[in-house]
């Protein structure tokens, strides 16, 4: 690493002195945040004038993590995003060398075994060799943007051969079809000449014909040529399709094949996965595992197949489509829908939540809810028996999957290898960098949460599909100075287990960010006054102001005060009770507002989580500890959408703010509703709502682990806003116009048809599928997942 050697060349004795310190702390790992710490002491003592100079700073702001075992260091730096080194030091002999990711690992792996690694022989993962040929992208910008990068570099390559590409883009037209109706073109184009010799004919009839002039008057004609229906609706999108197909053959453009391809009709059946958790329409938020994706699904199943329908009937086909979201049947449904078999999904024509419960290994069906970290060895049978529910539901195989989550995604691998269908992955969010040294000391921590079988269940699902979708850039690649969820898949290690030597490459262009939104019908601003649910205040005025009630703890004493507004899941990384302890210790802020929780349940014995029930007695002895019942309004209640939309903007007609604390967030789906409802949203910089939000301009960023900065300002915020209105409103119309520009469902929909068309080409002409991966994930996952899972058990 240059930087480093040039670093050592002027520097060499006050770096070392500063290793030595980082030794003397005598702990095997440190973090990014404690070489950083431990640097600024240095550099605070020794005196940062020609000592600690930028160069110097810029050096250790790229260390993420050192292991040591006096007097031998080892450091994994991180010179830019995704791109990784890894030195180890002899600090008492003052000399360096670069090693080898292998060698990295196995010290870790000594430090955690206490013993010699390479007594045992590990199993080394490295899907490096099978990616070797394939297109990489190299500059970090790029990282996300895999379909633009995938266009542009396959649709030179592909024509460079003469006649190969366009042979290939003629029997990818070929292929398409619904329910036995031949679409696009017929059996009498066999070959490029006649497919361009037909075009040409039918550009020229069309030209004559009434741009509105649909199948019925010209298909008769254009089938004589070759063609039959699906290119548009109407004679004026006809003509304007084969344009585009003419353009291509005669000189291949990445813009015209994006949007030759878009128009392709291809997705007609849809199937969602999203197996853990109460998957359901009601009164299923909040409860163990169960969160923000149920949203997510359900807004996005409605936004998919309106654009399913708009792009069927564009291309002339009166074609209804059909969605499925496959879940778990939970027969003890707990005061749920999800005991039902097939359900409709509300505002949608023809999409359906289609249940299959567990089976215990006798066949039975288990009747009771399971959770997320307990499902693994379900889901192999699970898959199995919807296959069957849904080819029979759908009739036929669906023409993409989408994978929710890692075991959504894992059944999704399972079915897409099975019926070779187009995969889509969506994890929302990844376990492994929400706890720390989760996959150095998984042993520590598997009896609870079998990280083994997660982890490897992700690294098959992540190698397996065809796209990956993410809400935001730092869920793939991270920022800066943080690594990024599926970065963290890169390299890793889980001594006894096995060592991941090259795991997941995030420039690979599989990776593509498509942010979701809003449901607009029930998240709009609060100035919107024709569309507000006045019917709904009195019901909201007593769940804030009301008196004591069963589902809820405190009573608001200075109900006139503007509110700090929270609502998540009660569990640890959400950190509730940090903000309340935040709220709590901040003496100005408790005495200019108040702060509105809706969380959890306030009974613990009324949650089957573990880690929910934890966290309610935290907020119990918050509550108690600091006298906050005539401060704090804790409501352990579930809100169906409409009431929960009308919230967020009564809230905001108070002056109130909303607050997202996390300790991490994927993205933010909380944060999005506030903002469009015109709440300015303090949210946490850890993740998604770094990019959703411009601090300072649309709202605020806060660091989750300086509870006091954050406490400050909001508060500092508030004081503002009390002394000048126009404060409160500029923040708020800024948020607004940042979702509608950025965060809608209607883009996010027209961006998956797109991409997965796009791919569906690809994975038809080339060798995406690549025979050799899949062989090696069939491998990982009968050696590895196979045992990991089974090793669980069922109930």
């Amino acid at each position: 690493m240059e930087e480093l050697s040039d670093l050592l060349s002027v520097k060499h004795d006050a770096f070392y002195l500063l290793l030595r310190r980082y030794v003397a702390i005598d702990r095997a790992f440190l973090l990014r945040s404690d070489l950083w710490d431990e640097f600024q002491s240095f550099c605070a003592e020794v005196g940062s004038e020609g000592v600690c100079d930028p160069a110097f700073s810029r050096v250790i702001s790229r260390m993420q993590e050192a292991a040591m075992d006096s007097p031998w260091l080892c450091v994994a730096m991180r010179p830019r995003i995704g791109r990784w080194r890894y030195i180890r030091f002899h600090v008492e002999a003052m000399e360096h060398e670069e090693i080898p990711v292998r060698d990295y690992l196995a010290f870790k792996e000594r430090l955690v075994e206490g013993r010699d690694a390479g007594e045992d022989w590990v199993m080394e993962i490295d899907f490096g060799p099978f990616n070797r040929d394939f297109p990489r992208m190299v500059e970090s910008r790029s990282i996300g943007r895999g379909v633009e990068f995938l266009n542009r570099r396959l649709s030179s390559q592909l024509f460079q051969e003469v006649g190969k590409g366009e042979r290939w883009l003629l029997e990818f037209l070929r292929v398409h079809q619904i329910d036995g109706r031949q679409l696009m073109l017929g059996e009498t184009i066999r070959d490029v000449p006649t497919l361009r010799r037909a075009l040409r004919q039918a550009e020229d009839y069309l030209s004559g014909q009434s741009p509105e002039a649909e199948w019925d008057t010209v298909g008769q004609r254009l089938r004589s040529l070759g063609f039959e229906a699906g290119w548009g609706r109407t004679a004026s999108r006809m003509r304007d399709t084969l344009h585009l197909l003419s353009d291509i053959l005669e000189a291949p453009d990445p813009a015209n094949l994006e949007r030759f391809l878009g128009r392709i009709p291809m997705i007609f059946k849809l199937a969602i996965f999203s197996v853990h958790g109460y998957f359901g329409q009601a009164n299923v938020l909040g409860r163990p595992d169960t969160g923000g994706q149920v949203v997510y699904i359900l807004d996005q199943v409605q936004a998919l197949e309106k654009e399913m329908r708009r792009r069927l009937d564009e291309q002339g086909l009166d074609i209804t489509p059909r969605i499925l979201v496959v879940s778990r049947l939970i027969p003890e449904a707990a005061g749920t829908a999800c005991d039902q078999h097939l359900e409709h999904i509300v505002g949608t024509e023809n999409a359906y939540i289609l249940r299959v419960p567990f089976r215990s290994e006798s066949g039975e069906v288990v009747p009771h809810w399971i959770s997320r970290f307990e499902i693994w060895p379900y889901l192999e049978r699970f898959t199995l028996e919807a296959e069957k529910e849904m080819l029979a539901e759908l009739g036929g195989r669906p023409d993409l999957v989408i994978g929710n989550y890692s075991d959504g995604n894992l059944v999704a691998t399972l079915m897409a290898q099975r019926l070779g269908i187009t995969q889509c992955n969506i994890a929302h969010a990844l376990e492994k960098p929400k706890y720390l040294f989760s996959d150095l000391y998984w042993r520590d921590n598997d009896d609870a949460y079998h990280f083994s079988c997660q982890f490897t269940a992700d690294l098959i699902s992540m190698n397996a599909a065809d796209f990956i979708i993410t809400s935001t850039y730092q869920e793939i690649a991270g920022r800066e100075d943080t690594v990024g969820q599926y970065e963290s898949y890169q390299t890793f290690t889980m001594p006894g287990l096995y060592r991941v030597l090259n795991g997941v490459n995030i420039f690979d262009p599989k990776f593509n960010i498509v942010s979701p939104g809003a449901n607009e019908n029930t998240y709009f601003p609060h100035t919107e006054k024709a569309h507000r649910l006045a019917s709904l205040h009195a019901e909201i005025e007593d769940l804030i102001l009301g008196g004591p009630r069963e589902d809820a703890r405190g009573v608001l004493k200075e109900s006139d005060r503007p509110l700090v507004f929270t609502m998540a899941r009660l569990d640890r990384i959400k950190n509730i009770t940090g903000l309340v302890e935040w709220f709590a210790r901040d003496e100005p802020l408790r005495s200019q507002a108040n702060l509105l929780v809706i969380a959890g349940y306030v009974d613990a014995s009324h949650s089957g989580d573990k880690e929910e029930a934890e966290q309610i007695g935290i907020m119990h002895e918050l509550m108690d500890r600091y006298g906050l019942d005539d401060q704090v309004r804790w409501l352990g209640t579930r809100l169906d959408k409409p009431l929960a939309g009308e919230l967020y903007r009564y809230i905001a007609d108070r002056r109130g703010v909303f607050v997202q604390p996390a300790l991490f967030e994927a993205f933010g789906l909380t944060v999005i509703e506030a903002m469009i409802s015109g709440l300015p949203t303090f949210a946490t910089r850890y993740g998604g709502p770094l990019e959703i939000i411009e601090h300072g301009v649309s709202g605020f960023h806060i660091d989750p682990n300086h509870g006091e900065e954050a406490a400050r300002l909001i508060r500092n915020f508030l004081a503002r806003a009390a002394e000048n209105p126009e404060e409160w409103r500029h923040i708020s119309d800024a948020g607004i116009e940042r979702i509608k520009g950025r965060y809608t469902w209607s883009l996010y929909a027209e961006r998956i048809m797109t991409l997965s068309r796009i791919y569906g080409f690809w994975k038809y002409i080339t060798n995406l599928e690549r025979d050799e991966t899949r062989r090696y994930l069939e491998v990982i996952y009968g050696l590895q997942y196979r045992p990991l899972a089974a090793a669980i058990g069922r109930d």
